[in-house]
């Protein structure tokens, strides 16, 4: 459920597959993160709807689904947990932060600050929004870079509904752990930028940002946000 007045969830769904719609994801971006990386990055993008390839560009026409979705088995902490900065042998990938365990049945992304309709979505409220994947390296600097292919809601497509309004400058995420970053609304608004609860097709595992985190493949690891709770506009 949609909490507030602002939206219906008819409503919610409807300008949000506006918001969403029309994603491009540049060559160039690949580019820059194998130079980072001191390797190549692959990438690719998959929209609800039809995709056209042009130019070395991919063009995304989105629509938020209504469909019945897929039910999940709600991760939980491993009964061994990797050391910061260790390998997490279920993923291959390296687990960085404090894993926070949420109820998933309360849980709920709220956007607020200075926009013009603050949300409170939950769970499978942001399932059924206009969805990507995409193949990035995440890069912390001098300490490691991973590649793994992540899925979620255009990052967008959250702040285009919420609607921003004409002094704000800057986002900032705070996760469970008590992580945050901040990003200036340049970065913030690139098109490349999503939230993402799925890893490799499945469930996003809780070591890895369960239920959502930011995927952010222009900026190091740092402001890949985990267990996202708040987006706020300042």
């Amino acid at each position: 459920m949609i909490e507030g007045k602002h939206y219906s969830r008819r409503e919610f769904l409807k300008v949000a597959a506006v918001a969403g719609a029309a994603i491009v994801v540049g060559g160039g971006l690949g580019d820059l993160l194998a130079a980072c990386a001191g390797g190549k990055t692959t990438g690719t993008t998959r929209g609800v709807g039809t995709s056209t390839a042009t130019s070395g560009a991919t063009t995304i026409t989105a629509t938020a689904t209504t469909v019945a979705l897929q039910p999940i088995v709600v991760p939980t902490v491993p009964a061994k947990v990797p050391d910061y900065g260790q390998v997490d042998p279920a993923t291959g990938l390296h687990v960085i932060g404090t894993p926070v365990a949420i109820d998933i049945t309360s849980y709920r992304l709220k956007v607020d600050g200075k926009v013009a309709h603050p949300l409170s979505l939950s769970y499978d409220d942001i399932r059924r929004l206009p969805k990507v994947t995409a193949t990035l390296n995440l890069v912390c600097p001098g300490f490691f870079a991973d590649t793994a292919t992540w899925s979620g809601v255009p990052l967008t497509t959250i702040l285009q509904t919420a609607g921003i309004q004409p002094d704000a400058k800057e986002i900032r995420m705070n996760g469970a752990d008590g992580h945050y970053s901040f990003l200036n609304l340049k970065d913030a608004l690139v098109p490349e930028n999503f939230l993402a609860y799925e890893l490799r097709g499945d469930t996003m595992p809780l070591l890895q940002g369960f239920p959502l985190r930011a995927a952010l493949p222009n900026q190091s690891g740092s402001p890949w946000v985990k267990w996202l709770l708040e987006i706020v506009v300042d």
